[in-house]
Parts: C-alpha cells; structure tokens; sequence
C-alpha cells in the first residue's frame, strides 16, 4: 500500500486544508477502482466501512490477489470535517461559498468534444483509452479559486480515468440505495444484488453536477455526440451508494457493507479470489424522474405513520403532520406506487422542508431531480 497526502489549501492560507489518499495494487496491471466516503462529511457510515476495507485490502495485496490498481479515500472531505455550527457537525455544504459539497464538478466532456476532433477511430478500446488520457488533461486544467473547488480538483482527478468509482454516502433516515446512470443499469445490478439495495435510482443526467456523473457521464455524452462510427461504451460504472441513514453506524453493518463492496470487486474481476454466488436483489432499477419527494405544507410535528422499506401505493398515508399549538393534523399521502426509501431525521418541521421520499416507476419529474 502507498499512502499519499494532497494539499487542498494554498501555502499563505490561515488554515491548512489536506486530504488522505490510500493505493493498493499496481496501476495499469487490470482495471482501476476508486472508492471514496464522506463527501458529506457529516455522512459518517462510510468512514467505518473504509477501515474495514483498508484492513482487507492490506491482506489481499499481500497475497498478491488484487489484479489493478484500488484507491480508497476514507474521508473525502477534511474541509466539511472540520466544521461545526454550535456543536453539531455540518459537512453538507461549504460554509465559505454555500455551495454543496457533491455539486459543480467539472463535467469534461465540453472539453473533450473539441479536443477528440479528428482523434477517435473504430476501435472502442483505443477510443476509451484516448478519453480517459484528454479526461486527465481536461481535469488537470481545472483552476480551482476555493478550497472546496481545489478539493473537488483532486477528488476528479484520481477518479477520472477509473473503470469503478463507489461514492459512499448516507441519507437522513432511509433503507440502502443507490443512484446511477441509466445506461450503467446492468452493470451496477450486481452491486445492487450483494448490497441488497432497496432501489436503483437511474437517470442519465441528475443535474448540478455530483461527482459520481462527472465520472461517468462523460461516456455517453461523448458518444451521442460523436455518433456511431466512433464507438464510445459507458467504461466507467460510477455509481452513489446511500448506506442508510445517519445513525446507522456499527461495526456489524459496516463489516457486512465492506464484506458486499469486496464481493462486487470480485465479480468484476478486480480480485483474484472466488467470485461470490449473487443473491436474488431486492428490487428493481426505476427512474430517478420517478421518485416523489413529500414535503411539508406547514409547520409541525411529523409522526411516520409508514417505515423506511415499506412498499406503498398511490394514496396511502405516510406520516401526520400535527401543528403543537392549534392540534390541526395534516395526513401526508404519496401519489405513486413504490418503495418508501428514505425520510427525514428531525420530528418538528418548517413549511417547505423535506419530509420523505419515494421510489415510483413511472417517470414524472424534469430538471435538477437530487435533493440539496
């Protein structure tokens, strides 16, 4: 294993700002598999799992059975570690811009549309491998002017040119989940089966740029771009993977998360061990566009009347919404079929705020469909 710093903030800053990187395997000998936690930095589950990985991933190199390169970054977002707003931690969003932490990563491909002119042939493995060197370069020009953006620079810039990228984060209170790119629907099926995600959340432009499609888009913008006598597949699978809710962090669920993580690197033949018997999955993909955010329409205690995993259908009650002086109780219904996969952690609530989510098949919503 090689461990290695990266400077985030300038030398003059008041504050000094760095991030951990840990590589096991060899670069080039196989695929490229990036695995980072806690882009949110408040998002804690993902950092227990990565110690249990780091300790693995030792043991297997060791052995000499990881055929490529991994990258694990356990805490992708020193800057949001270290912020706190009287005393409860705040890794969301960059207290010195505002923006998200998991938003307005450099979508490369508008670099690549003008500088692959001319360059891509008929052979889809050279054709990946030209990409991903212009990838490297485009995020290599990247200027970041805040540290958020120097960080979101380095974090791109060792995932870029990955064949795997497994973003860990959590939700506030919710069942595992994940989201992907739609064309990447078979490819992360797999994943899906051994983490026993109870929905796939599928979109080919999620909006605001997170950092899992900046990784992944790329590949089928490019290829709608140029057309079909310049093949182009989707050669990154890039995914976020929602490892419940914030409280969720134990060693059993961490293990047994790890334990998933290691099995999927072994189907895709990143280790040299026996590939797991893939157990029945829990769900099925269904569209981003699909999923239903509940929302409260005025102020007060929210009482769950449904559980996070349960299936609903259209029109059934989700939770009551009780206003503490007057007693006048809203019922929250969902308007789709679907799964009941995530909902907030905070019982009393302002108009407007979040108050659930649900998984539906039909696509419905347009825009910027990730919550903020």
């Amino acid at each position: 294993m090689q461990a290695k710093t990266h400077r985030i903030s300038l030398e003059d800053s008041s504050m000094s700002s760095q991030l951990a990187s840990f590589h096991f395997g060899a670069p080039g000998a196989g695929k490229k598999v990036y695995i980072q936690a806690a882009l949110h930095a408040d998002e804690v589950p993902g950092m227990l799992v990565s110690q249990f990985l780091r300790t693995e991933l030792l043991a297997l190199e060791a052995a000499g059975k990881i055929r490529g390169e991994i990258i694990l970054v356990p805490a992708a977002n020193p800057i949001g570690l270290a912020q706190a707003i009287h005393g409860a931690p705040f890794g969301r969003f960059d207290l010195s811009t505002g923006t998200n932490f998991n938003r307005a990563y450099k979508h490369v491909a508008e670099d690549l549309k003008t500088s692959l002119e001319g360059l891509l042939g008929p052979d889809a493995d050279a054709n990946v491998a030209l990409i991903r060197a212009h990838a490297r370069d485009s995020v290599g020009a990247w200027q970041p002017k805040t540290d958020a953006d120097a960080l979101k620079k380095i974090l791109l810039g060792m995932a870029i040119d990955a064949d795997i990228v497994l973003d860990l984060h959590c939700d506030n209170e919710a069942v595992l989940h994940i989201y992907a790119g739609t064309p990447l629907a078979e490819a992360v099926a797999p994943l899906s089966a051994l983490m026993q995600a109870h929905c796939v959340l599928l979109a080919l432009e999620a909006g605001e740029e997170p950092f899992d499609e900046a990784c992944s888009r790329l590949w089928w913008d490019l290829a709608a771009h140029f057309g079909p006598g310049f093949p182009i597949p989707a050669a990154c699978l890039s995914t976020t993977v929602e490892l419940r809710g914030e409280m969720e962090v134990s060693y059993e669920l961490a293990e047994r998360d790890a334990r998933a993580l290691l099995q999927f690197l072994a189907h895709a033949g990143v280790l040299a061990v026996a590939p797991p018997e893939l157990p029945a999955p829990l769900c099925a993909p269904t569209p981003l566009e699909g999923v239903e955010p509940i929302a409260a329409p005025h102020a007060g205690v929210v009482v769950f009347l449904k559980q996070v995993g349960e299936k609903v259908v259209a029109g059934d009650a989700i939770a009551d919404l009780v206003e503490p002086v007057s007693g006048r109780t809203t019922t929250l219904r969902c308007s789709v079929d679907g799964v009941f996969f995530a909902r907030t952690a905070h019982r009393h609530l302002l108009r407007g705020m979040a108050v659930g989510k649900i998984a539906g098949p039909v696509a419905f919503r347009a825009g910027k469909l990730l919550s903020q």
